[in-house]
């Protein structure tokens, strides 16, 4: 081969539209109007054509455009107002942070926010579905709110798949190349000029990974690229593709991600005080954290672990088990051997982090595990999901009810300003008055939704919808292009779907547990409703199956030959390639967003949320989010929720379910009209779905609780533990040896009541009954061995029996040490009886200790 010098061409800006550089590089263009506005003015089918991507797009443009544009004033005015927004935006001091937290916190706080994808931008095609996109609105709202916060992922030489159909309807892959230097990113550079570049140790070779960085709002996103000459081949192509390859190059790109997204931070001058794993994808940096304590510090792993988990926070978004990355201990071998010394590990102690059963051998390495052990908080996506993740772990908690497992939930969000239609954005600002989309969680904005008049309401929703059945008729004639179809088919595009019809949209990543083709389910049932021509109903449905998803495949194939039908073609309509730019048309443009994931399998989803600030509803199964979000005066519940062990009766009874809402609540609402042709009870129910929802399911809310309850305490946790040469992380790690040491001779020997009954009863039952206002006494004797009564809490778990006499929604109630009686420690407590009913109570002891995070860093529980 040639050698190739390379050289890097930019754009030749007149002088007066040198601010358009600054303006392309910082992608708060994604959700700001006036500056997206902007580049439309230069080239609208540029811009389009570009995917929206203003650097491509001035590297595009003919310089006679630009030099039109530099003797525009009204362009230059326009300019200058986006830039001035842009450099206020950034030099705010007016942040929802720096009002309400700064002074509390830390003033060097940093938060590593680390990913596998993140979806900013359908020009930056980095992201595959709904964790990505949460990814990008959470970089988005945590700039617009000001917290301080970096994100951490790959760069993709190919990003994820790009969708196109055959004749038959069954899916194609393509993988276009990223041209780097033609995305809204840039190369990191070092003090020195020079691109800086980070490197991971792998079996028998270094591989190396260039720093890019990318502008979103306030926040940097650092991007790691292996597809560098200095690499051999098969490691530039560590990065090359989302989700690609087999399990070992897995394992490269989560190394690259953890290992070297830390070591890409440190290259940049930026120590983080708060790590938040984004999916158990980056879970490797919490090996690498302990590796630089140990070496600053000189301590072994188990103190610089207690240290580095304090400052660690994971988020799972995997509903089922299988979910999760797993390798063998083979592969793990071969890449962490070299590692292991600077860990101050063995390779079984190393293989125990990543197993629910430390030393099951038959287990595999599963990275989830990973992170739980190294993170001292720990968060589901939704209320729901925190429950089946509960569910999902217990095993990691012997002895522990599944409720208390230590899993929280926080439901996920969107950035609103991001998807909102620019007519409805303009509608809010003048009723609401701005404060929708202050920088800042405000919830009692909402609340003025009601004073927006129901016509000029409407009138926005008709006319998103008119633009989206124009472009679903554009998107649908390049589609038959592509495939080659004929000039009639190519011409009865124009005519597909009905701008005034009821529209339904379903569009995401095609997984069979979505169930996407449950409204198939009768065939002339949905035809029936597809056609009345009184009250008409369409459908538009997009989203990609994953490249070895074969079931996925067939049900878009079912859904695509379906809508070929001649009887409901107008009507129902596949839209390939969906991407970040086909879901905002969608969303702002549908009156009904369709939901049918089978139950407990959607651990939050976000799709249905960004319909509601653009006034569509929600159709859907009551899972993920939609399981507390559903108010019947703002959307439809399909089912009841319930967990069915026959799945094909499940599918039955749901899709019965959802055509007797379509047919007897949904149609006939959207067109009951008064005389002047407006739905007054379809607007109603959007006003109260924007009224109810759009405060809760949003990113600033969403970042907001992380902080609050995650990243300041966090921080504030790490700092104390890492003083002084984490002399109280070395305490920790002590009084926990201590506790798993002397565990074994803690048990409750008997527990006693006021009732003399009671004590000759070999089941313990209180014979007397107890009134409301009465209290039970009651006295345990506990054996603690060399355990001391200051490091146990010894409480009992008290409530309502159930058929089975187990407790339920039971509340702990701590017994007082009293003394100690030989070998025994005597305990007191009283019992209020504050209701009436069969109820019951248990004793147990726990460790407990000012400066532990319990049972998360404990497991260890004694019963009864």
């Amino acid at each position: 081969m040639p050698t190739v010098h390379t050289f890097h061409v930019v754009p030749a800006l007149p002088e007066s539209l040198k601010p358009l550089r600054k303006l392309a590089y910082n992608i708060r263009w994604a959700w700001d109007f006036e500056a997206a506005e902007l580049f439309q003015r230069l080239d609208r089918d540029l811009w389009e054509k570009t995917t929206r991507n203003p650097v491509r797009m001035l590297g595009s443009i003919s310089q006679q455009r630009l030099q039109e544009a530099a003797q525009d004033e009204s362009f230059l005015a326009h300019m200058e107002r986006a830039a001035s927004s842009l450099n206020s935006y950034l030099s705010s001091t007016n942040t929802w942070y720096l009002r309400n937290h700064a002074a509390a916190c830390d003033p060097g706080l940093r938060v590593a926010y680390f990913s596998m994808e993140f979806g900013l931008t359908e020009c930056l095609p980095i992201y595959s579905g709904g964790l990505g996109v949460l990814a990008g609105d959470h970089l988005k709202s945590a700039s617009d709110l000001g917290v301080p916060l970096v994100g951490v992922g790959l760069l993709y030489q190919q990003g994820y798949f790009r969708q196109r159909l055959n004749a038959d309807g069954w899916q194609q892959e393509r993988y276009p190349k990223n041209d780097f230097y033609n995305l809204p990113v840039l190369p990191e550079l070092g003090s020195n000029g020079e691109p800086v570049r980070i490197s991971v140790e792998f079996p028998g070779r270094t591989v190396h990974a260039q720093v890019w960085r990318a502008e979103v709002g306030r926040v940097p996103l650092y991007l790691l690229d292996t597809n560098i000459p200095v690499n051999s081949a098969a490691d530039q192509n560590i990065t090359d593709a989302l989700y690609g390859g087999d399990t070992e190059k897995r394992l490269c790109q989560e190394l690259i991600l953890g290992i070297g997204g830390l070591r890409a931070l440190q290259a940049v001058g930026i120590t983080p005080t708060v790590c938040h794993m984004n999916e158990g994808h980056a879970a490797f940096l919490a090996l690498e954290r302990v590796r630089l304590l140990r070496k600053e510090h000189g301590v072994d792993f188990w103190v610089a672990q207690e240290a580095s988990a304090a400052g660690n926070l994971f988020t799972t978004h995997t509903p089922v088990p299988a979910g999760f990355d797993v390798f063998s201990s083979d592969l793990l071998h071969k890449y962490f051997d070299p590692m292991l010394d600077e860990l101050g590990l063995s390779f079984e102690d190393f293989l125990g982090l990543g197993r629910v059963r430390s030393f099951d051998k038959g287990e595999q390495f599963n990275m989830a595990v990973l992170a739980l052990r190294h993170a001292h908080h720990v968060n589901a996506v939704s209320q729901l999901h925190a429950s089946v993740t509960r569910r999902m772990v217990q095993t990691m908690y012997p002895g522990f009810p599944e409720e208390e497992v230590p899993i929280s939930g926080v439901t996920n969000g969107i950035h609103i300003r991001s998807f909102i239609s620019p007519e409805m954005a303009g509608l809010l600002d003048r009723y609401l008055e701005g404060r929708w989309t202050q920088n800042a969680p405000d919830p009692t904005a909402w609340e003025r939704v009601d004073e927006i008049p129901d016509d000029e309401l409407w009138r926005v929703r008709e006319r998103r919808r008119e633009q989206l059945v124009n472009f679903a008729r554009g998107r649908l004639k390049t589609q038959y292009e592509q495939r080659n179809m004929s000039e009639y088919e190519i011409r009865q595009t124009r005519e597909v779907l009905n701008p005034n019809a009821l529209t339904i949209g379903f569009a995401r990543r095609f997984a069979t547990y979505k169930r996407a083709t449950l409204i198939l389910s009768d065939p002339a049932r949905l035809v029936k409703l597809l056609t009345d021509t009184a009250r008409p109903v369409q459908i538009l449905l997009a989203g990609k199956a994953h490249p070895r998803d074969d079931g996925g495949k067939e049900l878009i194939r079912q859904i695509q030959q379906f809508a070929r039908r001649e009887d409901v073609r107008n009507r129902m309509v596949f839209l390939e390639d969906y991407d970040i730019g086909l879901a905002r048309q969608l969303v702002q443009g549908v009156d009904v967003w369709l939901n049918t994931p089978r139950m407990l399998m959607e651990a939050s989803g976000t799709s249905g949320m960004k319909v509601l600030p653009n006034g569509g509803l929600n159709l859907s199964i009551p899972d993920g989010w939609w399981a507390e979000g559903y108010d019947p005066r703002a959307g439809w519940s399909i089912g009841k929720g319930e967990e069915y062990a026959d799945p094909d009766y499940q599918d039955r009874m749901e899709a019965l379910a959802l055509y007797e809402l379509l047919e007897k609540e949904v149609v006939p609402l959207f067109y009951d009209r008064n005389t002047e042709d407006l739905p007054r009870a379809w607007v109603r129910r959007i006003k109260s779905s924007m009224k109810k929802l759009c405060p809760l399911y949003n990113t600033h809310r969403m970042v907001a609780q992380y902080a609050e309850s995650f990243y300041f305490p966090n921080a504030a946790r790490y700092h104390r533990l890492s003083k002084d040469d984490l002399a109280l992380a070395q305490d920790l790690v002590t009084w926990k040896r201590r506790m798993g040491d002397g565990w074994h001779d803690v048990r409750v020997e008997r527990v006693t009541t006021d009732d003399p009954e009671a004590a000759a009863n070999p089941d313990g039952v209180v014979a007397a009954p107890l009134s409301i206002g009465d209290s039970l006494a009651v006295t345990a004797y506990v054996r603690l061995g060399a355990i001391t009564p200051d490091d146990v809490t010894v409480e009992l778990m008290h409530g309502v029996l159930d058929s089975n006499r187990q407790v339920t929604n039971a509340t702990a109630k701590p017994l007082k040490w009293i003394a100690k009686e030989g070998d025994l420690h005597r305990y007191e407590g009283e019992l209020p009886c504050d209701r009436s009913g069969l109820q019951g109570f248990a004793t147990r002891v726990r460790p407990t200790h000012a400066d532990a995070v319990l049972p998360q860093e404990l497991s260890l529980i004694a019963w009864e």
